[in-house]
């Protein structure tokens, strides 16, 4: 049976030499924590948005008050629950005179669409209590859905009581759970577009209206990108930032802010900490050779092996990857169709597998035909008779040797007697 050899490759950061890799997912590593700017927050993190690493967190599974960063799961229920076509007529909500809202008149519709951008872009509370009735029926159904879709998320420290959030002991999240749920919306395309907006046009038949955008860091520093704003007595400064570098998006949330100053200072300062903490890396891209098999039949002639397809992953900076191939046969025959898998590449960084991926032929392989193969078994047929008249051929000298030995044992045998007669006295 043939036997399949392992092959490893490393690639590592250009003149490293020694490094202690931090966790690719959940709990931050102890120089991460230590490397990150100080804040005013009660309560932070800081993570990034496609694979969930957590680079930096600060009380992150504390239960508080999360103000209008309720409204990221009034859209996410709207989302996975309404068209963007859809059209709904206004609830009639009695708004205090403090509350964000667009004017909404009871009966007024809008499209599903307008509604969420004025529930993302100005917080509007009237617009959350219309999606909430539009979409469920009702405010009651609306907010179990809500939870619902919390504990199905795994957002333990979470709980719903509103679809607009002002504050109510009985609704709250973590900056954990906020996080998490901003990955999980940023998986829509329209989310991302919409809180990327400074400003957007909303229309209810003829009229229209323009909002802006409370997030105020949009429209000033080109990376970021969202995500969400909030304020109450109880909850607040919040924010739920994001911004992207290339192929790396980071996520932060600050909770219990004593300014929007501060809320925006802190946000920022995590938003550069975790893009400059993160790089995309491709360990092992596609058509990359990683091995070769002999070909049967064909003397010393092999085929190189190569990487099917690409891993490109965001890691930490100066992550060590590697590869293995396993399953690699010693040798093989056509015919054979180029990108043909014959084994499998694991990809890991660190203890953690990026991916899997499959090995395959650099090139067509055609069968070995009646006289490749002839020639083969000649080719062989002649070493064999090569070894076999060597051994013929080393046979007498052999025997000579083992004569030239005994011949040697007898006369040491002889030698000996002769001299214990000699040493013997006579009487």
């Amino acid at each position: 049976m043939l036997q399949a050899p392992r092959i490893v490759g490393w690639t590592l950061p250009a003149l490293l030499l020694t490094l202690v890799i931090g966790p690719l997912a959940g709990a931050p590593s102890a120089a991460a924590q230590s490397d990150a700017p100080a804040l005013q927050a009660k309560a932070a993190i800081v993570m990034e948005g496609t694979t969930g690493d957590v680079l930096y967190e600060k009380n992150a599974g504390e239960r508080r008050a999360i103000a209008s960063a309720t409204k990221l799961m009034t859209v996410l229920v709207a989302l996975e629950h309404s068209d963007l076509d859809d059209v709904f007529s206004a609830a009639n909500y009695d708004a205090a005179a403090a509350e964000s809202q667009i004017g909404l008149r009871p009966g007024e519709r809008m499209s599903v669409r307008d509604l969420l951008r004025a529930t993302l872009l100005p917080s509007a509370n009237d617009a959350a209590a219309t999606i909430a009735v539009g979409t469920m029926g009702s405010t009651q159904a609306f907010v179990a859905e809500m939870n619902r879709r919390a504990a199905a998320l795994g957002l333990r420290d979470t709980h719903f009581t509103t679809p607009v959030g002002l504050d109510d002991a009985g609704n709250y999240s973590s900056a954990r759970d906020l996080a998490r749920l901003a990955v999980r919306l940023r998986t829509f395309e329209f989310f991302r577009r919409t809180t990327d907006l400074p400003s957007a046009t909303l229309r209810s038949g003829s009229r229209k209206r323009t909002v802006i955008n409370r997030n105020t860091l949009v429209r000033r520093v080109d990376a970021v990108n969202g995500v969400k704003t909030g304020h109450t007595i109880r909850a607040g400064y919040v924010l739920i930032g994001s911004a992207r570098r290339g192929d790396v998006t980071i996520v932060s949330v600050v909770l219990g802010e004593p300014s929007e100053r501060a809320r925006d200072a802190d946000s920022l300062a995590l938003l550069r900490y975790g893009l400059n903490a993160y790089e995309a890396a491709t360990p092992l891209p596609e058509g990359r050779i990683v091995g070769k098999i002999a070909l049967r039949y064909r003397g010393d002639e092999s085929v190189n092996v190569v990487a099917g397809a690409t891993v490109r992953r965001v890691l930490r900076r100066n992550t060590p990857t590697r590869y293995e191939i396993t399953g690699l046969p010693a040798e093989v025959d056509g015919p054979l169709a180029r990108g043909t898998k014959v084994a499998t590449a694991t990809v890991r960084a660190g203890d953690k597998v990026l991916a899997r991926v499959p090995v395959v032929t650099a090139r067509p392989i055609a069968e070995a035909g009646l006289g490749t193969r002839l020639s083969d078994l000649a080719s062989r047929s002649q070493t064999i008779i090569a070894l076999l008249l060597l051994l013929v051929c080393s046979l007498p000298l052999v025997m000579l040797r083992r004569r030239a030995m005994r011949r040697r044992q007898v006369l040491d045998a002889e030698h000996r007697r002769a001299r214990r007669r000699e040493e013997t006295p006579v009487s």
